[in-house]
C-alpha cells in the first residue's frame, strides 16, 4: 500500500485543519518545501497536496509554491483545491504535478465531470468527501443532499479511475480511520481507492493495508506533525 504525507497550503504555510474548519486550524510550518523534502528523504514517492486557499476561492492559489515542491523534490505530486474544469486542470499539469484532485465540480457539474475524466485519464482523481455518509462541497463548508458512495458509482461509470474517499468526521481528529466505509468503497468499485482521514497510528495504516479488496493508499498527515510516526515508519508498516 502507498504512503501519501499531506501537505495542506493555506497563506502560504503548511497547516491542518480539524474536520476541515477553517477556524480550527494549525500551523505546523512557514515552509511547505521543506517539509515535501524532509518527506522524501524519508522515502515517500507521492505528496497528497490540498490548496485550502483554492478551495474556497474556486480556483488554485498557491500554486506557485507547489510547483516549487515539484522542482525541489522527486516526488510525484496530486493537488487538489480549486481544480474545477479542465482548462484549470492543464494548467496545473504543466506545472509539472502528476494528477489533479477534482471534488466540487463533481457534484456541481457531472456532465462535465465526465469530460474531464475522460480527457485526463489517471492524471485525474475524484476527491469524495463525506460527512455522516453525504457528499459534502466547496472546501467542506457546504454539504449536498448525494450519497457519497452514490456519487462514486456515477463518477465511475463517467470514467473515474481512482477515488479519494475521506471521511470528514475522522479527518485531523487522530481518532482512527472509518475502516468500514473503506471497505464499503473498496468492495463496490473497480477503480483503485485511496484513504484519507483520521489515521492516528501504524495500527491504523495496517488496518487499512488488510481491507480486502486492497486499497491503494492512505493519506497521512496529522499523524506525521504530531509525531505519533514518521513517513518512513509508515512505509516500513505496509510494506
Amino acid at each position: 500500500m502507498l504512503i501519501l504525507p499531506a501537505i495542506d497550503i493555506r497563506g502560504g504555510k503548511c497547516v491542518r485543519l480539524r474536520q476541515g474548519d477553517y477556524a480550527q486550524e494549525t500551523i505546523y510550518s512557514e515552509d511547505p518545501v521543506a517539509v515535501a523534502r524532509g518527506f522524501v528523504e524519508q522515502g515517500a514517492e507521492w505528496i497528497h497536496i490540498v490548496d485550502l486557499d483554492g478551495a474556497k476561492a474556486g480556483q488554485p492559489v498557491n500554486l506557485d509554491i507547489v510547483e516549487q515542491i515539484v522542482k525541489a523534490t522527486s516526488a510525484k505530486v496530486e493537488l487538489g483545491g480549486g481544480i474545477r474544469n479542465l482548462e484549470t486542470a492543464t494548467q496545473v499539469l504543466n506545472r509539472g504535478i502528476a494528477r489533479v484532485i477534482l471534488g466540487s465540480r463533481l457534484v456541481s457539474n457531472r456532465a462535465e465531470s465526465a469530460d474531464l475524466f475522460h480527457a485526463l485519464g489517471d492524471q485525474a482523481v475524484a476527491g469524495i468527501d463525506a460527512r455522516n455518509g453525504m457528499v459534502s462541497v466547496v472546501g467542506w463548508t457546504e454539504d449536498s443532499e448525494l450519497g457519497s458512495l452514490d456519487l462514486a458509482r456515477e463518477l465511475e461509470e463517467a470514467g473515474a479511475r481512482r477515488f479519494i474517499v475521506t471521511d470528514i468526521a475522522t479527518d485531523g481528529m487522530l481518532s482512527g480511520p472509518n475502516l468500514a466505509m473503506l471497505a464499503e468503497f473498496s468492495g463496490a468499485l473497480t477503480g483503485h481507492v485511496i484513504a484519507s482521514g483520521g489515521v492516528s497510528s501504524l495500527e491504523d495504516l495496517k488496518s487499512i493495508n488488510a481491507i480486502q479488496p486492497p486499497i491503494e493508499g492512505a493519506i497521512v498527515g496529522k499523524a506525521i506533525y504530531e509525531g505519533r510516526l514518521t513517513v518512513q515508519q509508515a512505509i516500513e508498516a505496509v510494506s
